[in-house]
């Protein structure tokens, strides 16, 4: 079976030097699922084993280990080579709306261009054959035969990602923005952004929730209370805050075990999180777990209504068609192009009014579940206010918590064994080590 991906950032993020408690905490494994990973891993990447004097574990990854992984198993190199087609898709996919969107604009300015040109026709031959007032009637369609010629030069301006920075750049110099303000959509991927926002902007809250807690009992050194852990999780009641009800999957995610005072206090020890590879600079973390509210978009605001003045424009083009193809004189020259976009109206029509419809009915969504998140991280803020003045209770269970607080890390100086080199050569390294022990246990015998 192929070793989990995710593995693969956290031991290069690591240095390429983990334990399995470095690992769990690193992504916000489960033991378990760690200690099978690390191992499944560091098979079939060939790393290093390393064992210090008190029995704690090391695996040393090659730099190259991907490499390695990805030649072993076909799988993982399908894998790779979809998410670079899949990216490749995607972004497609992305900027395929706002093509769209030009394309039906420019369709019905053409169609409606050429329903005008039909009905000038048959006005002219009606005006050949002795009819009155054609000269005014001509002359006041002219503007509106300028209408498209405007906005069909306009809409090639969308493609030209240089002419939309330096538009953005004259209008920084002349309303003295930063420089640094510059987004990074151009426009067909804000129209997506408008359209369909920028995806769930808590897709990896449960990841961000393990990984939280174990770095707050790694900051604790591998023992912690209930209060500590309670501002990361969800929905709690008052019954479940005095029973601490919610702790028992996080004893069985990081392999720990409750401790009970004489006084009946309880604490929560995670021997696992107290070893790692090398000491390092403690993690920050946030006080709480944040959610983070649902955005409408990332595109700028002149960029919103720039999508919504185009997504009006189409509903409006569509309209104006609709009125000229029910003319006689349309209807009558209804073949060829014109017949081809009578044919796929509703499709242009429902396109446009549902460009504006969805990014509506999304903010309405939004508006509905963002106070509900605030709600939260209101409700998850407040029980750090037991942590920033603690009663007699809860620091007699802090005392008794530093009691189990310890760490241990595995250093090259201090080890035991390691499959880097022969047992023969480790031997006569470390033969100081070996007969200080013997000396130890014959003079304690004697």
């Amino acid at each position: 079976m192929a070793p989990n991906p995710t593995l693969y950032k956290t031991v290069e993020q690591l240095g390429y030097r983990v334990t399995v408690g470095d690992v769990a905490a690193q992504a916000g494994l489960e033991i378990n699922t760690a200690q099978q990973g690390v191992l499944a891993l560091a098979a079939d990447a060939g790393a290093h084993l390393q064992v210090s004097e008190g029995g704690d574990i090391a695996y040393v990854f090659p730099k190259d280990f991907r490499s390695v992984i990805r030649n072993k198993y076909w799988r993982i190199r399908l894998e790779e080579i979809w998410q670079k087609v899949w990216g490749v898709l995607f972004y497609l996919i992305r900027i395929s709306f706002g093509i769209i969107l030009i394309i039906s604009i420019l369709l019905m300015l053409v169609a409606i261009l050429a329903a005008v040109i039909a009905i000038y026709s048959s006005g002219g031959d009606r005006d050949n054959n002795g009819g009155g007032g054609g000269g005014n009637s001509r002359s006041g369609g002219g503007g509106f035969i300028f209408f498209p010629r405007f906005w069909i030069g306009d809409l090639f301006w969308f493609f030209n990602p240089r002419a939309q920075r330096q538009q953005r750049q004259r209008r920084r110099q002349i309303s003295g923005q930063a420089s640094g303000e510059e987004n990074k959509l151009n426009f067909l991927e804000a129209v997506y952004s408008f359209l369909f926002g920028d995806g769930n902007p808590n897709a990896d809250l449960d990841e961000r929730r393990w990984r939280d807690m174990a770095t707050v009992i790694r900051q604790h050194k591998g023992a912690v209370t209930g209060e500590q852990i309670a501002p990361y999780c969800d929905r709690l009641s008052a019954t479940q805050l005095e029973d601490e009800d919610f702790m028992l999957p996080v004893l069985a995610r990081f392999d720990g075990y409750p401790q009970v005072s004489e006084s009946g206090d309880i604490i929560y020890h995670f021997p696992q999180l107290q070893v790692t590879a090398k000491q390092t600079a403690v993690q920050p973390v946030e006080p709480y777990l944040k959610e983070h509210l649902w955005r409408f978009s990332s595109a700028t605001t002149g960029q919103v209504i720039m999508s919504i003045g185009l997504g009006s424009v189409n509903i409006i083009l569509a309209l104006v068609l609709y009125s000229l193809m029910q003319n006689p004189e349309v209807a009558i020259a209804t073949t060829g192009y014109l017949a081809f976009i009578q044919s796929i109206y509703g499709i242009l029509l429902g396109y446009g009014i549902a460009f504006l419809s969805i990014p509506l009915l999304r903010h309405f969504w939004n508006q509905w579940r963002n106070p509900k998140i605030v709600a939260r991280n209101e409700q998850r803020q407040s029980r750090t206010q037991a942590l920033m003045q603690p009663d007699s209770q809860l620091q007699r269970k802090l005392a008794y918590a530093q009691k189990f607080a310890t760490t241990t890390a595995v250093s090259d100086q201090d080890l035991a064994y390691t499959t880097e080199t022969d047992v023969l050569t480790q031997n006569l390294e470390n033969a100081d080590k070996i007969d200080q022990e013997w000396q130890r246990r014959l003079e304690s015998g004697s």
